[in-house]
């Protein structure tokens, strides 16, 4: 059957779709790891303890390494008009719990990538459908180092976290949902 220009604008339109998704995804995925590089700037700036220290060192230069990654695909024309903000509030994120020493640290660090890897998970299971791809590629990479820095942080962590830990844990979980919604748009 011969191909007609509605086949043909229908596969332009869903090849379109599919970009602006991964566009947003990777805005997205972009500002998250600016908020990351902040959060272990903001960790180092306030502790003066040195295995936390030691800690945040290691982290943040993977994240650095992940941010150089997802920014050489994305253009800087699609990356999210709130980077300030994510800076900021990644900053805060890391610099806050610092303030209470290690173990809020951790409890964090925890949150965060809990977050991190639904997050990416996400995006890697939708990117199936497309095959072996860079993109697919490069977040299963991000992936694993995520899980590694949670797994870490989980077993830094106090057993017990209690009522305060939990409450900052659910308060990190929906900022950072919260700001993927914003990131993807913006």
């Amino acid at each position: 059957m011969p191909s007609t220009n509605t086949d043909t604008e229908l596969e332009i339109a869903l090849e379109y779709n599919d970009l602006r998704w991964l566009v947003a995804e990777l805005r997205s995925d972009h500002a998250g790891e600016m908020g990351a590089v902040a959060i272990y700037q903001g960790i180092l700036k306030v502790t003066h303890d040195d295995a936390l220290q030691q800690f945040a060192q290691r982290h943040l230069q993977t994240e650095k390494h992940h941010l150089a990654k997802i920014s050489a695909l994305l253009p800087a024309a699609d990356q999210s008009r709130l980077l300030p903000i994510w800076r900021v509030a990644g900053f805060l994120t890391g610099a806050i719990p610092a303030c209470f020493g290690p173990a809020a640290v951790f409890i964090t660090i925890d949150a965060v990538e809990t977050f991190v890897e639904s997050h990416y998970l996400s995006q890697i299971k939708r990117l199936a459908d497309h095959g072996e791809c860079e993109v697919r590629e490069l977040l299963s990479s991000c992936l694993r180092d995520e899980v590694e820095h949670r797994d870490e942080a989980r077993h830094l962590s106090p057993h017990e976290i209690g009522l305060i830990g939990r409450s900052w844990q659910r308060l990190v979980g929906t900022g950072s949902n919260f700001a993927v919604s914003l990131a993807r748009r913006f």
